[in-house]
């Protein structure tokens, strides 16, 4: 089948581009979307008439798209789930999921516009593209991870962290921690040491300049 194109499609043509495309594609997705037209002479007519209106349109939304990329460009996406020791998810991450973590995050997106060919189902970082606009796309990082404290190590290394890393990250950080407290609590005792000297010391000068 022929279609006009009413907006550029990834893969497929710009606007007012004529393609032929599957039957299927074209009743299923391009015509009941609006993104094209049935191509023939009264079509192209009221294509050529609307042609000023979609391209004014066109450049208001990718101008939005063009602002909502900048804010997220680069963004890392933490999303906690369970997962085995090998990083191997109970479940997965699908574009809908991916949608609604950047939703909560403050910024509004649609699960049409998370390009994923597969559920992502490891542990670790993941490069996903988001297509605002059909000329603007934006790369953030999904961070999957079973901790916030894991997620952190992750986007520390840039690599997916064991259970093995983690726990002897934890347990070396405990041990920062503990020796750090007996580090202070022995400055702690020798300043009340030196400050219980120096009380002494000043009774036995009083003592001595009373006689």
């Amino acid at each position: 089948m022929e279609v006009i194109l009413l907006e550029r499609i990834e893969n497929l043509g710009q606007m007012g581009d004529v393609v032929r495309v599957r039957p299927g594609f074209a009743r299923n997705f391009l015509l009941p979307q609006g993104k094209a037209l049935r191509s023939n002479r009264e079509n192209l007519a009221v294509f050529e008439q609307q042609r000023a209106q979609l391209e004014a349109d066109n450049l208001k939304r990718r101008s939005e798209a063009e602002a909502v990329a900048k804010r997220l460009d680069g963004s890392n996406i933490v999303m906690i789930r369970q997962a085995g020791d090998s990083g191997q998810l109970y479940g997965s991450v699908s574009s809908r999921d991916i949608s609604d973590a950047v939703t909560e995050g403050g910024t509004t997106i649609d699960r049409t516009q998370v390009v994923l060919d597969r559920p992502i189902k490891m542990l670790g970082l993941h490069d996903i593209r988001l297509r605002l606009h059909p000329e603007v796309s934006v790369h953030v990082s999904i961070n999957v991870a079973r901790s916030e404290a894991e997620a952190e190590m992750q986007a520390e290394s840039g690599r997916f962290v064991s259970a093995d890393e983690l726990a002897r990250a934890e347990e070396a950080a405990e041990a920062e921690a503990l020796a750090a407290a007996d580090e202070a609590a022995a400055a702690e005792e020798a300043a009340a040491e030196e400050a219980a000297g120096n009380a002494e010391l000043g009774v036995e000068e009083t003592a001595e300049d009373e006689e």
